[in-house]
């Protein structure tokens, strides 16, 4: 099981806000201008702009435009169809209030050309703290190219998609929010978190006419002394070499109506984790996964009280597992994996949300993940098919909201089904456990200042 532990919960993990006050006080705009819902973070074609243009648009008056900071504090209640047994660590077995996390950011620019954003998180759920979200832009600039602008920049990131500019992504996609208590799926594709908050990446883009968007780089994983004090560790394990990483997107603009299209590829040669903090061997074998994914959306943003999004992706995964088989002992060390997630939220003046996703996961059965000791699949799949049903009410995030800039809320309700979870229907863990009993309600409190 240890091998499965960090990818566990990826596809539906809790992540924070990259919508903060201290963006809305630098740039003098509302929330509602960057973001879908006024509070984040689906980003609009202006926060797009404002993300690739590296955090350094300005606009704002007075002091608060120049301190880059915000904090933000996740709470919510969960409860499982049936209770968990084992039950979270320092949780009851259902019906659990917790403090998901409590979030400092250092987020905006320095002059015309650098800016960035920096999340540090502590949570309740397991008292740990730890450096989160990260996107550096240490340089941006721009061109005139054929009469068109031609806009190029730099970052450092860690997490793969995380400097991304589209929502149809893994970072900052849907949901946005999820419990940090409740069973999650095992199986998710590498660019779904297999280096988030582990790795390095260094990345080159280009984006020209506000149209065409081109990065390149590669990702290499956090030394065992960086990951102890980043309090981070090993995912998938360690890179033996530079992992490459290619993103294009092309995206029109007409109207009150904007649409993408885009494609991903990543390759990674890893040393897996042992099972020991910090630790992973390629004694008895490297593994390789390849990653190739496609995205697409569509926004209508009218400025007035109807907003409603459409986006999706397909991710498509090779593998080949020699270390994690040579570790856990079986014969299995190829397969591959396939995973898709849309959604379509619909908000009416970017106060009252209703979003609808779907998540899933399939391939054939592969003994060198899904069968270690532990690991809840009984038939080796990792097979997952879930259903997410969300509304919201952000009473803020207008220029005439109370205490704008420098405060906003969100308040959900949200419910995930599964008809598939880890493999199976019903005793998908060999002890008689359905899928339909992970299914999860979630109320949250999300507040940012």
């Amino acid at each position: 099981m240890w091998l499965l532990l960090p990818l566990a919960g990826v596809a539906l993990a809790t992540r924070p806000a990259e919508a903060i006050p201290a963006f809305a006080a630098q740039t003098g705009q509302a929330c509602t201008d960057c973001h879908v819902g006024g509070f984040g973070p689906e980003l609009t074609p202006l926060g797009r702009a404002f993300k690739i243009g590296g955090y350094t648009q300005r606009g704002g008056e007075g002091w608060a435009s120049y301190v880059p900071l915000s904090l933000m504090i996740q709470t919510s209640f969960t409860n499982t169809a049936s209770d968990q047994n084992p039950p979270p660590q320092h949780y009851a077995p259902n019906n659990n209030f917790s403090l998901d996390q409590i979030s400092g950011f250092i987020g905006g620019g320095i002059g015309e050309h650098t800016g960035g954003l920096m999340q540090f998180t502590w949570t309740d759920v397991d008292n740990t703290a730890h450096v989160d979200n990260m996107d550096l832009r240490p340089y941006t600039t721009t061109f005139n190219l054929g009469g068109k602008e031609l806009r190029i920049g730099t970052t450092l990131n860690n997490a793969p998609t995380v400097q991304d500019p589209y929502n149809s992504t893994f970072v900052w996609g849907f949901p946005f929010i999820a419990s940090a208590i409740a069973p999650t799926p095992v199986g998710n594709p590498i660019l779904a978190g297999g280096f988030t908050g582990n790795a390095i990446g260094y990345t080159i883009y280009a984006w020209w006419n506000n149209a065409l968007y081109l990065e390149g780089g590669a990702y290499s994983t956090f030394s065992p002394w960086l990951l102890a004090r980043f309090g981070n560790d090993y995912g998938i394990g360690s890179t033996t070499s530079p992992a490459p990483y290619l993103r294009a997107a092309y995206e029109w603009q007409w109207g009150e109506s904007a649409a993408w299209i885009g494609t991903i590829f990543m390759h990674a040669d890893v040393d897996p984790p042992t099972g020991i903090p910090y630790q992973t061997t390629g004694a008895l074998g490297t593994d390789h996964y390849t990653d190739y994914a496609f995205d697409a959306g569509y926004q209508l943003l009218n400025h007035g009280p109807h907003s409603v999004t459409v986006q999706g992706i397909f991710t498509h995964e090779n593998q080949n597992l020699k270390g994690t088989a040579g570790l856990t002992g079986v014969a299995s060390t190829g397969a591959n994996l396939n995973q898709f997630r849309a959604n379509v939220s619909y908000w009416y003046k970017n106060t009252y949300g209703f979003t609808v996703g779907w998540q899933k996961t399939w391939g054939p059965a592969n003994a060198a993940l899904y069968a270690v000791a532990g690991v809840p699949s009984a038939n080796d799949k990792p097979d997952n098919n879930a259903v997410i049903i969300e509304a919201d009410w952000v009473p803020f995030g207008k220029d005439s909201s109370l205490w704008a800039p420098f405060m906003n809320l969100k308040l959900g309700v949200q419910y995930t089904a599964y008809t598939q979870f880890n493999g199976g229907t019903s005793n998908y863990d060999g002890l008689g456990t359905r899928a339909n009993d992970n299914n999860t309600l979630l109320l949250f409190a999300w507040l940012i200042f």
